[in-house]
């Protein structure tokens, strides 16, 4: 089983990315969170993993701290989660998002990740209440908060501007969201999207 891996960064997609390993590139499905954190191609990265092997595939999940695979192992024991479904939790909720939602009962916060409902929520608060106290909360890397998961306003307008504009997502939602927190909740669109440009330029020399 694959438990780690270590090389350079080749390509960043929604849900994953290809990791370059001594010239094999092993393609690894992530979080949002995960795929922000990490650097921009060809830089060298490494990842925790999660190999499952089913009878069709053998899949790799990816992860940016122990926190965050912890979690994923955690939610996978729930009826009803599988992986991709686990990944889209850990999009929307750190793992100290996870613990609050869970320790307050929180069912409306679990249901801000797609593909939970109010029956998977409360699922999930009534299986995972008794082993939440156990369960880290971060390693101290600083990865994006949920709002860099799922931009609201004129954050999301800007990312799916720089979107439209030939910007891979995972690297514009990073950068979107570092401006938003630079220039604060009352930013507007314009300055949003002029300043993550400019960000944006810089990484490319341009």
């Amino acid at each position: 089983m694959i438990a780690q891996l270590t090389g350079r960064v080749e390509t960043l997609e929604d849900g994953r990315c290809v990791i370059d390993v001594a010239g094999v590139g092993y393609l690894v499905h992530a979080s949002s969170r995960t795929l922000a954190a990490l650097p921009q191609p060809p830089a060298m990265a490494k990842l925790l993993v999660e190999t499952h092997v089913r009878e069709d595939a053998i899949q790799l999940f990816g992860f940016f701290e122990t926190a965050e695979r912890d979690w994923f192992r955690l939610l996978t024991t729930v009826q009803g989660v599988g992986p991709r479904l686990a990944l889209s939790i850990l999009s929307a909720l750190s793992p100290r998002d996870l613990i609050g939602a869970i320790a307050g009962r929180d069912q409306a916060s679990l249901t801000r990740a797609a593909g939970v409902g109010a029956r998977l929520a409360a699922r999930l608060l009534t299986e995972l209440k008794d082993k939440v106290g156990a369960m880290p909360s971060s390693s101290g890397i600083n990865i994006p908060a949920p709002s860099s998961v799922r931009p609201l306003g004129p954050a999301e307008d800007a990312l799916s501007a720089l979107v439209n504009l030939g910007y891979r997502r995972p690297e514009a939602q990073a950068v979107v969201v570092r401006v938003v927190d630079r220039l604060g909740d009352g930013a507007v669109l314009d300055a949003i999207i002029r300043d993550s440009l400019r960000e944006l330029a810089g990484r490319t020399g341009a």
